[in-house]
């Protein structure tokens, strides 16, 4: 397949080819098919980043069928940069397959001063997705979600303002992010009462992170809500980056309050362990942990990150392989246990 690498200056083009190799699945029981990866703009989008490396990543992602773009408000940095610089690419290379593009963005985290540029009342999710659309350059998003959970604002507060987002024609469907599997119930049901499509469910997830397996997973399958799962690789754990200690130009090395060297040295015997499983799988480590949380009949798709054009594309690799026998899955158990 070729993929779209070109200057600023010329016209973008889609693979024609760009749906022939992908795989979709069905979130939930609704009527959406996500690409199997979809791609998130948390990092490499802000203002402090290449902005032309950011459209050849976008494109790629396209021409590899990567329909599903998924940005945040407070994504950049700064705050509002990721969606302002997506809104100027889209502007420029993507406006011609809106209806090909399943465009998300959220509300909930720290986004301006005062008492309503956090949380999840009614005003702030409205005022929020108001300044999204308009940073982005969209009539509307076809998926928004609450970020987080607010334990002080009433649920059907929350997803009134979701609701009437979508009968506002803002948003296409609705979903929410990082809740636990009893408020999921709860707002599944307010949403339900009000013939609202609640369609996803954005949860971390990868081999060393397994807490939706408790039961978010299949209060999701219970309620016809798909899951689309963010850190699949642990914030670069799962990959080849520490198999053999921490490089000093590495997220960990810099002592982030996501990622610190602590956490990486205190899994890099398990690191090591199941990229032999991978190498006898014929995968990287990073392939071999997206395709195993694809597995799951409740992901609909997994999220990834990307620096690179040939980031991207050493992951979309993993759907080569999303086969898993009884006995890789007890060798993966007994190592991350």
């Amino acid at each position: 397949m070729h993929i779209n690498d070109k200057t600023e200056t010329e016209t973008y083009l889609a693979d024609s080819q760009r749906y022939d190799s992908m795989t979709y699945n069905r979130s939930g029981n609704s009527g959406v098919l996500l690409p199997a990866l979809s791609i998130g703009l948390w990092h490499n989008f802000g203002f402090i980043d290449s902005t032309q490396n950011a459209r050849n990543i976008l494109r790629c992602a396209f021409d590899l069928g990567i329909t599903h773009f998924d940005l945040a408000n407070n994504y950049g940095p700064p705050y509002g940069s990721a969606e302002e610089n997506f809104g100027q690419i889209f502007k420029a290379d993507f406006k011609p397959y809106r209806d090909e593009l399943f465009i998300a963005t959220k509300a909930g985290f720290d986004m301006w001063p005062g008492p309503y540029g956090n949380w999840g009342s009614r005003k702030y999710l409205i005022a929020s997705l108001d300044q999204s659309l308009k940073r982005m350059g969209l009539d509307y998003v076809d998926i928004f979600y609450h970020h987080r959970p607010d334990p002080n604002t009433p649920l059907e507060e929350t997803m009134g303002a979701l609701a009437d987002i979508v009968k506002q024609g803002k948003a296409l469907y609705v979903g929410i992010s990082n809740y636990q599997a009893a408020d999921t119930k709860k707002a599944a049901d307010l949403l339900k009462d009000q013939n609202i499509p609640f369609i996803l469910h954005q949860a971390r997830y990868s081999m060393f992170d397994r807490w939706v397996e408790k039961d978010l997973l299949i209060t999701l399958e219970q309620n016809g809500v798909g899951c689309i799962a963010f850190s699949p690789l642990a914030q670069g754990m799962l990959t080849d980056r520490y198999l053999k200690g921490i490089p000093k130009d590495s997220r960990a090395a810099k002592d982030l309050t996501y990622l610190n060297t602590d956490t990486v040295n205190s899994h890099i015997d398990k690191i090591q362990k199941l990229n032999i499983l991978a190498e006898a799988r014929g995968q990287k480590l990073s392939e071999m942990a997206i395709a195993w949380i694809l597995r799951q009949p409740q992901v609909a798709s997994v999220l990834i990150g990307a620096s690179s054009t040939n980031q991207l594309i050493d992951n979309v690799k993993a759907l080569d392989n999303l086969n898993f026998t009884d006995e890789e899955l007890k060798i993966i158990d007994s190592i991350v246990a």
